[in-house]
């Protein structure tokens, strides 16, 4: 293997290495993947820190470091110094971000993911823009989305999450389910606060949202498909009634499908421009795709299945209850708390079917536990025919 195919083969990390490092080669893998949504490629100097990181040569932050030291001493400036630097020190960032469990699901955690994301690339980093914007797309023939007013970004931001946290998943389907988390984070994006960086940021928060409602997503589609993505959301988000084109979530609700329910729709960008020629079509309208969606429901159970007997029970038991650790116990007839614990609660948790009531205070003294999005899922399957 020669110097740039070992910077470069993230693969070979996420398929032959143990577990910490393939998690970091996934997270840089997606770092780096969405910085094409904004046309931007990292340096060959970055690829190789990533590596050292990988390896664990050298910590996350002192790979952020170590790019930012070299763009300040580099001698010899390119023509695209200014883009690589911003690719590179954005990559660190998002493989920092995506590592940490750390989740904050409110307006300011949004906000907060734009500042940690472009800290130290753009002086408005974590700053909410003061004037509306307009964005000539392609996939638009150079229409624009209508977004958000500026005057209202913080209230719509506000709204949109409120809104998802009283949203009760309870009795849905998984395909009710996906079309639901597309739509929300379709809303989150429209709304586009920042100046720059909306949509690397809300592939962010998704990823980051996704996993704190039990998802374990392959996160490489935002790698692979990170201009996918963006055109998606753009179809998802563009009305012209003059024209007879409305909203198209089908793009999207693909995107997801492959995302959380491993299907694979084939994912190209030019089946989403408006009024495409008819060879570039996939020969779907939305009517279609819909019924389309309905022949792949034995993936779902495919999908959610687990292995685990004692998994299976203890969401049966749980369902739609908030439970404490003695109710679970009782519910599957074990005294023996530590049994308990490393043969139904953890790996439960661990597979994101069930979560903590209060994540941040593991001990508190009212703690529960409940199903996930994830963990209903699964229980609306098993007792779907009940």
């Amino acid at each position: 293997m020669n110097e740039e195919q070992q910077y470069l083969n993230f693969e070979e990390y996420i398929k032959a290495s143990e577990p910490h490092k393939r998690e970091r080669a996934e997270a840089w893998r997606v770092a780096i993947g969405l910085q094409a949504v904004d046309g931007l490629q990292v340096s060959e100097y970055l690829k190789q820190t990533a590596r050292q990181h990988i390896e664990g040569e050298i910590t996350i932050d002192e790979a952020r470091e170590q790019i930012k030291q070299y763009y300040i001493s580099k001698t010899k400036h390119d023509d695209d110094d200014n883009e690589k630097e911003e690719a590179d020190r954005v990559s660190g960032n998002i493989a920092k971000l995506i590592s940490s469990p750390s989740f904050t699901f409110n307006a300011a955690g949004v906000v907060a993911i734009h500042r940690a994301i472009f800290e130290g690339v753009f002086k408005h980093a974590g700053a909410l823009r003061t004037y509306d914007i307009t964005k000539k797309e392609w996939v638009l023939r150079g229409d624009t989305v209508t977004y958000g007013r500026w005057q209202d970004l913080r209230m719509a931001l506000d709204y949109d999450i409120e809104q998802e946290k009283g949203f009760d998943y309870r009795g849905l389907s998984m395909n009710e389910i996906v079309e639901h988390i597309a739509r929300f984070i379709s809303g989150i994006w429209q709304t586009h606060p920042f100046c720059e960086g909306n949509t690397r940021t809300t592939a962010v928060f998704a990823i980051k949202y996704l996993k704190s409602i039990g998802f374990e997503c392959n996160n490489d589609l935002f790698e692979q498909y990170s201009w996918y993505f963006r055109n998606a959301l753009v179809r998802a988000n563009y009305k012209n009634v003059a024209k007879g084109i409305g909203q198209d979530y089908s793009f999207l609700h693909k995107f997801f499908r492959n995302l959380l329910m491993g299907e694979n729709h084939e994912l190209k960008n030019r089946y989403m421009l408006v009024n495409a020629p008819s060879e570039w079509s996939d020969g779907t309208d939305a009517g279609q795709v819909q019924d389309k969606y309905r022949i792949s429901t034995g993936q779902v159970q495919d999908k959610l299945h687990t292995d685990n007997p004692n998994i299976t029970q203890i969401v049966q038991v749980v369902g739609e209850k908030e439970l404490s650790v003695k109710e679970m116990m009782d519910g599957v007839g074990l005294r023996g708390r530590d049994n308990f614990l490393n043969l139904y609660l953890n790996p439960a948790i661990t597979e994101g079917y069930i979560r903590m009531l209060y994540p941040d205070s593991p001990r508190h003294p009212r703690q529960k536990y409940l199903l996930t999005v994830k963990g209903l899922a699964l229980y609306n399957e098993l007792n779907k025919n009940a």
